[in-house]
């Protein structure tokens, strides 16, 4: 048995389902709209870095940050031109600031403590250039504290021939009232030419609210809240945080 996060080849699989050019597209057009032309990116917990490589194609200097060793490994294979760092979100230290970081995928999940989100943002706010831009994306809180979930917990991707079928979280995956942890089981089935293999996993998930957020941003003092929205959508195309169609709770951080 494999976990996940061991799998680079097969992480980047199950989440192909987002469209990572459109989504640096808005990226990009939410720093324009906040006064900011980034030069250099920096993201966190970036897995595959499939943002980074999007941003270095683009022509920005793109730093991709991660823990898992495997994670990294497969990121410096990937094709694109950008630096990968092995190292862990709340105690970085690279001796230099960039314009941009961002945090995708609810990567914040893996903070399972306040005195670590607090720490993690300290980090990024040593790490940005005066007026630069830090984007967190994390689940919508209606995913965990209401009834009708914005994302299902399960689905299928299919890419160069291999079906892949992803269930990302049981319904006996209870969030600890107490602590707001919950252990997602995870299972991906993934089907090719070869036949059919099974990855099985446990994923601890600490599930923040908008007040914890906010609490946390407070505490690390450095950073002001820029923007907030409820998916990725510049212009008339933007989505509150608050809309019925919002999936996402996506905040934009300014260094103070």
């Amino acid at each position: 048995m494999s976990g996940i996060y061991d799998d680079p080849w097969a992480y980047e699989l199950a989440c192909s389902f987002r469209d990572v050019a459109a989504e640096v597209d808005v990226l990009l057009g939410w720093c324009a709209e906040l006064g900011a032309r980034p030069a250099s990116v920096l993201e966190l917990a970036a897995g595959p870095a499939e943002h980074a490589r999007e941003f270095a194609r683009r022509g920005l200097a793109a730093t991709a940050l991660d823990l898992n060793p495997a994670m990294c490994a497969y990121a410096a294979r990937a094709g694109a031109r950008i630096e990968v760092v092995q190292d862990d979100m709340t105690r970085f230290d690279l001796g230099r600031r960039f314009d941009l970081v961002v945090t995708m995928l609810d990567s914040t999940s893996h903070l399972m403590t306040l005195d670590a989100f607090v720490a993690h943002l300290r980090r990024v706010a040593a790490h940005l250039s005066p007026g630069g831009l830090y984007v967190v994306e994390m689940s919508h809180p209606r995913d965990r504290l209401g009834d009708d979930p914005s994302v299902s917990t399960g689905w299928t991707v299919e890419r160069g021939g291999v079906r892949a079928s992803v269930r990302w979280g049981e319904p006996s995956d209870r969030l600890d009232p107490v602590t707001q942890i919950a252990d997602d089981h995870v299972t991906m089935t993934i089907t090719d030419g070869d036949g059919t293999r099974v990855l099985r996993d446990v994923v601890p998930y600490r599930f923040w609210t908008a007040t914890e957020l906010d609490a946390a941003i407070r505490l690390a003092d450095g950073l002001g809240v820029a923007a907030r929205y409820g998916d990725f959508g510049t212009g008339e195309d933007a989505v509150a945080l608050t809309a019925p169609e919002a999936w996402r709770m996506i905040t934009i951080l300014r260094r103070a």
